[in-house]
């Protein structure tokens, strides 16, 4: 679609018109004269056919550069079809656990039983690459902290990195509380509002490691808004080989704390969710993406193309071409004068 940012420029087509009404006529002197043996030398201006068909054509050259110049100031633009822009959502932070705990194997993906950093990566993976318009950041902690990526909009450069992850990265203990600190800066760093911030911290253990207690840090994220979700994982009991040579049931999750996993998400406004499996961890993912839904689309942006540069250059042209043409004209009609002059 095309259309004009300043239309009533238009008005000023006619001012060439108006200020020709509007200034006072040439008045000619009556009295002066010009004395000359003979009227030959003023034979060139007799062929008044031609010096009017030059002047009307020139006319018309002036009036289409006035035109354009006019049409530039009232700027054309097209204007684009509509287009759908993302709006800019929440600082969402995850925090995943690389304890040694998270080797065990009482998950399955497919057909095939994998320990649980790996199913958290495949779920993980699928979850960030639905976050459109969220800045997005890692943190991976073991025995210490550590921000893997910082909060941002390339999900698959988070996602890459997520799958890089190791068990043992950060570390053999489990350093909860210091996570909780570390995304708690980074967030607060990013200086958005309250309300648009979230943790999505997972472990299957409890705090081992670490400066900060978990509590304690959990009230730093209250105080900036931060909500924190909160994600146990590990199976309830599995079956291994005992020594005597039969089969036994365990808890493998027996040192995962829920209790203080709760309080902190509690605290700060979020939820405690339990993953005991990989559909289990799955639907938590699930109910995530339904209690921080990603922003919807805008509709009404269309992009804005400004073209006034098109009929300013052409009028440019135009006009350059005219005293060009002019100073031809001039220099042509001087010659045959003089030509003419000195023959008679």
């Amino acid at each position: 679609m095309w259309s004009l940012a300043w239309p009533w420029m238009l008005l000023a087509l006619p001012l060439p018109l108006l200020i020709r009404k509007l200034m006072p006529a040439v008045v000619g002197t009556q009295d002066a004269g010009l004395k000359v043996p003979s009227f030959r030398g003023f034979a060139v201006l007799a062929d008044r056919s031609e010096v009017e068909q030059f002047l009307n054509w020139r006319f018309w050259v002036a009036v289409i550069a006035w035109m354009l110049l006019v049409l530039a100031a009232a700027r054309p633009q097209r204007i684009g079809d509509e287009l759908d822009v993302p709006v800019s959502g929440r600082n969402l932070m995850l925090a995943v656990d690389l304890s040694g705990s998270m080797d065990a194997k009482d998950f399955e993906l497919g057909s095939r039983r994998v320990d649980r950093l790996t199913a958290t990566k495949a779920v993980a993976s699928d979850f960030i690459g639905r976050r459109e318009g969220d800045r997005i950041g890692l943190i991976l902690f073991g025995e210490r902290a550590y921000l893997q990526v910082p909060l941002t909009l390339d999900r698959e450069t988070v996602k890459t990195l997520l799958l890089e992850a190791f068990i043992g990265l950060a570390g053999e203990k489990t350093a909860i509380g210091d996570a909780i600190t570390l995304a708690v800066k980074r967030i607060h760093d990013q200086g958005t509002a309250a309300g648009e911030q979230v943790l999505i911290l997972l472990t299957d253990g409890a705090n081992t490691a670490g400066e900060i207690d978990p509590l304690k840090a959990a009230e730093l994220a209250q105080q900036i808004g931060l909500r924190v979700y909160t994600i146990g994982i590990g199976a309830e009991q599995m079956v291994v080989s005992s020594i005597t040579g039969g089969m036994r049931r365990v808890n493998p999750s027996a040192d995962l704390d829920e209790e203080t996993l709760t309080k902190i998400a509690d605290l700060t406004g979020g939820q405690y969710f339990r993953a005991k499996d990989t559909a289990g961890l799955q639907e938590i993912y699930r109910l995530l993406d339904e209690m921080e839904p990603v922003a919807e689309p805008e509709a009404g942006f269309r992009p804005i193309k400004s073209l006034y540069y098109w009929p300013l250059a052409g009028s440019f042209v135009l006009a350059a071409f005219l005293a060009l043409m002019n100073l031809l004209a001039g220099w042509q009609l001087a010659r045959q004068s003089r030509l003419k002059f000195n023959a008679g």
